[in-house]
């Protein structure tokens, strides 16, 4: 198994709510040492109160940062990772955090195009300070179900002012912003996206001319980790001599997290390795993008695959 990320306490110094389902937490080293710089489009990954690892993105300035500010969805069908936050979180609660890491980061450009849907306003935020502090052309296209609904949006029309389109379709998908006008003819632009799937599909879908490395995509969930027709399963645990069941609404990391056996991961999206285990019997469906075909044998991801048909048993 991969070894563990390493992680280092950090203590809620501010929990702010922008919205009914949006909070804000800035976090704070919790010895007082110096936090790692960042550049905007960085994430950290946060071990809720769960147990659960997720992912956020940083909405501050990470030049020279006293705290890593972050906002999270307490979504609808929550494994329990961000629910857990905005229930278990007050101020002065102490999280593990690990170090930020960026994998959308801001090319050099003449001008940019920054796209946000719902809460993927966080890292677009954070490129549109930077690009402003920088003094560098750019354009904010953010959309939502409704002004209610948008974190952020009353601070990004002070600060951007007419750089700034705000789009609120209230939940009818006839509604949508009409992209076209902005990707018919290629630009000597880049674009930055950050939101839902439908959203990032739509701006794929009319970007497809584009020169490649023009448009850039942010999405912390690389792989399909539930199906809608996902069943229940058994897995052995060999070292622990114990049984589980897999319901089909949750992954085999949180099953065998709930069952209070030690694991170790990360992304919990398989993208990493991190939860990488050894597997001793079963036919597995492998939905991770880390295994190479050789090892799909012996080895699962834990955070994403499941059982095909009938039961596994894994080294654990």
């Amino acid at each position: 198994m991969t070894a563990a990320i390493s992680l280092r306490q950090m203590k809620v110094a501010r929990k702010r709510e922008l919205t009914p389902e949006i909070c804000e937490f800035a976090l704070e080293a919790n010895d007082g040492a110096k936090l790692t710089p960042f550049a905007p489009g960085a994430n950290i990954t946060v071990e809720t109160p769960s147990g659960a690892m997720r992912c956020f993105s940083l909405v501050n300035d990470g030049y020279s940062p006293n705290q890593y500010v972050i906002a999270v969805k307490n979504e609808p069908t929550s494994r329990g990772g961000s629910s857990s936050m905005h229930k278990d979180l007050e101020e002065g609660s102490v999280l593990n955090v690990a170090a930020p890491e960026n994998s959308f980061t801001l090319g050099d450009a003449s001008s940019y195009l920054l796209i946000a849907g719902g809460i993927g306003i966080t890292p677009i935020y954070a490129m549109a300070q930077s690009l402003t502090k920088d003094g560098k052309p750019f354009k904010i296209i953010y959309c939502s179900r409704s002004a209610g609904d948008a974190a952020y949006l009353d601070e990004l029309k002070a600060a951007f002012g007419s750089n700034l389109i705000a789009h609120h379709d209230n939940g009818d998908p006839d509604n949508m912003y009409d992209f076209w006008d902005h990707f018919a003819e290629i630009k000597n632009i880049h674009v930055y996206c950050c939101g839902p799937k439908p959203l990032m599909k739509e701006i794929k879908a009319i970007s497809g001319h584009w020169p490649e490395g023009r448009v850039n995509f942010e999405d912390f969930k690389p792989v399909e980790i539930s199906r809608p027709d996902d069943a229940a399963f058994e897995v052995r645990l060999q070292k622990s001599a114990m049984t589980i069941t897999v319901p089909k609404n949750q992954t085999i990391l949180e099953a065998v997290r709930a069952a209070g056996v030690p694991t170790t991961s990360s992304c919990e999206g398989g993208a990493c390795g991190a939860c990488k285990s050894s597997l001793i019997e079963g036919d597995v469906d492998h939905r991770d993008v880390v295994l190479m075909e050789e090892e799909k044998s012996t080895n699962i991801m834990i955070c994403v695959s499941r059982a095909k048909s009938g039961g596994l048993v894994i080294d654990l």
